[in-house]
């Protein structure tokens, strides 16, 4: 009789194919898999998007300076651009060149601070790039650093679980125990899976983060520089 019970046990258990493993799982483990399936997904979503847009970002890096350091003119450019939507660089230029010309209208002009102000745009400008450009890259610390303790949380679930279905059939036969063990432990795969691309990729965009901000925080001093022997030459 109990060789009986421990086959009938053992059958619908036998099969530890993923999807099987799923649904096999205690319902609180099965939320725990769908939580860092979900973030998985996600990750890999923003990641995505990142990825385009610093590459979008390096393009447009490149063609500005391309034109800006071709000798065209400033009120040129400035016209140009003025009236489209602008990021990184060209928006630096634009925030720098709208406070210029500002300071200059009227009959008496305010060059007085104006080099400050104009820092002061720039730094502001840069700033604000620098969030739109990091934006999102939280969740994937959050995830690299919180998936694994989650899928671990899934995995102490499922073995409390296995253990006791296997003090229910009194057998520790592996057939009886292994498939409690293996939807246990999925939960933790689960977790890695979620967080090892999270931390590497956050790593390598924060990075490329950093590099686009200290290009727009070099092109700020460069183009500082410009303004300010201007602003010497008409004082």
């Amino acid at each position: 009789m109990n060789e009986l019970v421990t086959t009938t046990l053992a059958a619908p258990q036998g099969d530890i194919s993923f999807f099987a493993l799923f649904w096999q799982a205690h319902i609180v483990v099965k939320l725990v898999m769908l939580g860092l399936l979900a973030a998985s997904v996600w990750c890999w979503a923003i990641i995505f998007d990142k990825v385009v847009l610093l590459k979008r970002t390096s393009r447009q890096m490149d063609r500005f300076e391309n034109v800006f350091w071709s000798g065209q003119s400033l009120e040129d450019l400035y016209g140009t651009l003025q009236n489209r939507t602008n990021h990184a660089l060209s928006a630096l230029f634009v925030a720098a060149m709208r406070e210029w010309k500002r300071s200059h209208e009227g009959a008496r002009p305010a060059i007085g601070s104006l080099q400050q102000r104009i820092d002061r745009v720039m730094d502001l400008t840069i700033q604000r790039e620098a969030d739109r450009l990091e934006s999102k890259l939280l969740v994937l610390a959050t995830i690299g650093s919180a998936g694994p303790f989650i899928g671990l949380f899934g995995t102490v679930w499922g073995i409390m679980t296995a253990f006791q279905a296997i003090a229910a059939s009194e057998s520790t036969n592996l057939a009886v125990v292994a498939p409690g063990i293996a939807e246990a432990l999925f939960a933790t795969a689960l977790g890695l899976v979620a967080a090892i691309p999270a931390v590497i990729a956050y790593n390598k965009l924060s990075s490329d983060v950093g590099k686009s901000v200290s290009r727009m925080e070099g092109f700020a001093d460069e183009f500082s520089s410009i303004l300010s022997r201007q602003i010497d030459e008409r004082a």
